[in-house]
């Protein structure tokens, strides 16, 4: 008979403290491991997939963000949540389709705002205990009249209400915790980087784990980097490789000048890697790099160079001709439902749990990020409402995800472009393009999307078609028939639960 058997047998009280501390010391480990890890998000702004050195631009140098990637897993077939700024932004934080949250175009038409109605991620963790923090770009309201981000569950919130300007020739305005901080004299991802830096190295109680979401501007129009950035890509080797790099099947006008204009986008892709090499060193300083799920993606596709098709006067300012990001092979860019209009860059470090220098080919979604921290965090996602998005963890393994709801991608109103589709589906490889009635030149409001019907569709197959230029209605009917009976299912799904912000 064992010796704590015996103990056991004549000192029963004895016995069972025993037994638990035995049980104790051998789930020691996996008590360790269930520790609950913090979560940084990183947020590029109009960065597209074909933006950074490790998914393949031949010129722009991102050292750190290829670091990260050889640290975590790299995915191929990352999207945002929408095509433009505010409803990617919504979906993130709330793991809902855009129009479902109200966001049929940017914050403002019609009051619409994040309502305080949803639920966001910060808001579900501050309340399991983390430590929430928000730097940057927030763009989804006003922050007088409307919910700001401490109404949304950031304890700490450093941010402007939309981008940034010049640098610092033209500071932004940024306002923390509500109140105005002034002009601050330095390029805005460094004064994110800064505050968040400071922020988790002041926390009272640094036990505690946190969330912390990175937006920056960058490479947002106005691009003007610093010129030490600029001048890295003033050479005739970079005019040389410029010519290889696609731009979604959008083509740029003759009349504006590449050589001249290319450098400034180069370089403030190469400064936003600087900056996040700086926030990472930051972590590691901190000893909170191997607890830490870092996420790096973008709000949509890469800013659309003004072309022919487009109004002459819409854009004569000239701020669209510094925007040379490309969305790789895909077709599209910014506001387009075509894969390059939301197909985004998207990398995951999660050290013990991802698969370092892995690469995912599994479909991720901006709604899946809510739904993906709740189940690493042991938090409930909320039950009241649809949350869109799905757990990826799988799918960071690079296991395919069962979906209940299909990824989806509206166009936004307001936008008088025609020519182009106004929602997008996703089932497997397929895409399933649809087109909005009326014309979209009669939208611009909650009415016109609550009652419009999709009536156009086309089919493409994203498996031997990146492009998406060949239509494949006639020759795979009954794909054609289903995902269009499926979209048109979702599109009134949607319709039903999209608040009508003239009686809100």
């Amino acid at each position: 008979m064992k010796a704590h058997q015996t103990f056991g047998m004549h000192f029963p009280k004895l016995g069972r403290w025993l037994k638990s501390a035995a049980m104790l010391v051998c789930l020691a480990p996996a008590l360790l491991s269930a520790e609950k890890p913090n979560i940084i998000i990183f947020l590029a702004d109009d960065l597209g997939y074909g933006d950074l050195g490790c998914y393949g631009h031949p010129i722009i140098k991102t050292p750190n963000i290829d670091a990260l990637a050889s640290e975590g897993v790299r995915l191929t077939d990352c999207h945002s949540g929408g095509t433009v700024c505010s409803p990617s932004r919504s979906s993130l934080l709330t793991g809902r389709t855009p129009y479902r949250v109200g966001f049929y175009t940017i914050a403002g038409p019609e009051r619409s705002h994040l309502s305080s109605k949803e639920v966001t991620l910060a808001k579900l963790l501050k309340d399991d205990g983390y430590d929430t923090c928000f730097v940057g770009k927030w763009h989804l309201g006003k922050f007088k009249n409307q919910p700001d981000p401490g109404d949304h569950g950031f304890d700490h919130w450093f941010a402007t209400e939309v981008n940034a300007f010049d640098g610092p020739e033209s500071p932004a305005k940024f306002i923390r915790n509500g109140e105005p901080v002034g002009e601050v004299s330095q390029w805005y991802c460094d004064a994110i980087v800064k505050e968040a830096s400071d922020w988790m190295a002041k926390r009272p109680d640094p036990s505690k784990p946190f969330f912390l979401v990175v937006s920056y501007h960058e490479p947002h129009t106005p691009v003007h980097p610093p010129e030490k950035y600029s001048k890295m890509y003033d050479n005739d080797l970079v005019n040389k490789l410029e010519t290889e790099v696609a731009y979604g099947e959008v083509h740029r006008p003759l009349n504006k000048s590449i050589v001249e204009n290319k450098k400034y986008y180069y370089g403030t892709v190469t400064q936003l890697d600087d900056s996040l090499g700086t926030m990472m060193k930051a972590v590691e300083k901190l000893g909170k790099d191997e607890n830490t799920m870092v996420v790096f993606t973008s709000d949509n596709g890469p800013e659309t160079p003004v072309t022919v098709q487009e109004s002459a006067n819409q854009w004569e300012d000239n701020s669209r001709d510094r925007s040379f990001g490309t969305p790789g092979h895909w077709r599209g860019m910014k506001r387009y439902v075509y894969e390059g209009g939301h197909r985004v860059p998207g990398i995951v470090r999660l050290p013990g749990k991802v698969e370092a220098g892995s690469v995912s080919t599994q479909l991720v979604n901006g709604t899946d990020w809510l739904p993906t921290v709740c189940h690493l965090a042991g938090v409930e996602v909320p039950s009241d409402r649809t949350i869109d998005g799905t757990n990826i963890m799988p799918a960071l393994k690079g296991t395919a995800v069962e979906r209940e709801i299909p990824a989806c991608w509206m166009f936004p109103v307001g936008y008088d472009y025609r020519y182009l589709p106004s929602m997008a589906m996703r089932d497997g490889n397929y895409s399933m393009i649809g087109w909005f009635e009326p014309k979209r030149g009669e939208q611009g409001n909650s009415e016109w999307v609550k009652s419009t019907k999709l009536n156009r569709f086309a089919l493409y197959d994203l498996s031997v078609d990146r492009s998406q230029a060949n239509e494949l209605s006639k020759h795979r009917p009954e794909d054609f028939e289903r995902l269009k009976k499926k979209m048109i299912a979702l599109w009134t799904n949607i319709q039903e639960e999209a608040p009508d912000w003239k009686n809100q």
